[in-house]
């Protein structure tokens, strides 16, 4: 089990600096997300300099770039918004295709015109389902085009909001390009110990095989997030699921800030000894 983070959780403009920050705290590679260049996270362009940059960046510390951060709202109420994250999704993948990122993260999107995390009512429509398989048509053939693969992370708020969704969303577009990234602390906000397994477990088995990397944050009894270890998930009971699944991708911490990423570095890796991950 190779232990990431999120790239942004670090302050810095310059990759050298931020995958120096991520390698200090004990982590193996990161998400990256082109803020940490300086940019937008989703730019209309990326000049040659910037890619070469991060190129440099990954030669000199080692660490390795597990996926890139392309979040834009998938079924935004606007057509022509969802046009603009279709043409700056098709410059993230030329750029992971560049330098050899092999997955790009989407946000399946919310009918919420102003915040793409933020649930909707109209998410359950049948509208926005076309939307979303709609955006996918293009966001597959992009993916194809530059040989990577599209991430898809149930998120509580979102029109793929569980394990069910993303198994349908995968049904129905009967693409190999579409991936999982499952995060625990995304199949809900307050849940007692039981509901909590049985949701880990019914996601991971749903799931298994195509699940490219996980997310590892965590939440308290109230349901704030937290860094991973400080907060009510099992992550023993999650990543024993992973690993009887077959899964041997990246694990990424996110919810903790710069001063607690070392822990959770020590936490992630103590969990990946006693599991012999």
């Amino acid at each position: 089990m190779r232990i990431g983070i999120f790239a942004k959780t670090f302050s810095g403009t310059a990759p050298l600096d931020v995958l120096r920050q991520s390698s200090a705290a004990g982590f193996d590679g990161v998400q990256y997300n082109m803020a940490c260049s300086g940019y937008a996270a989703m730019p209309d362009a990326i000049p040659p300099a910037a890619m070469h940059a991060i190129a440099s960046a990954v030669a000199e510390t080692g660490q390795q770039l597990y996926a890139l951060s392309a979040t834009y709202n998938m079924i935004h109420p606007d057509p022509a918004v969802r046009e603009v994250g279709e043409r700056r999704l098709r410059v993230m993948a030329a750029a992971c295709r560049e330098v050899g990122i092999p997955l790009v993260t989407l946000c399946t999107g919310t009918r919420d015109a102003e915040d793409q995390w933020r649930h909707h009512p109209d998410n359950r429509s049948a509208g926005a389902w076309r939307d979303l398989l709609s955006a996918f048509e293009v966001a597959v053939e992009i993916a194809t085009a530059n040989g990577i693969a599209l991430g898809v992370e149930p998120e509580l708020a979102n029109v793929v909001n569980s394990a069910e969704a993303a198994e349908l969303l995968i049904e129905e577009m009967k693409s190999e390009e579409i991936r999982i990234v499952l995060d625990p602390a995304n199949l809900f906000e307050q849940a007692d110990a039981s509901e909590r397994r049985s949701l880990v477990e019914r996601a991971v088995d749903r799931l298994a095989g195509r699940i490219a990397m996980a997310h590892a944050k965590d939440r308290t009894a109230d349901g704030s997030v937290a860094a991973a270890g400080q907060g009510v998930i099992d992550f023993p009971h999650f990543l024993s699921r992973l690993k009887a699944s077959g899964f041997d991708g990246p694990v990424v911490a996110h919810g903790c800030s710069a001063g607690e990423a070392a822990g959770v570095a020590r936490f992630l890796k103590r969990q990946r000894e006693a599991l012999s991950l």
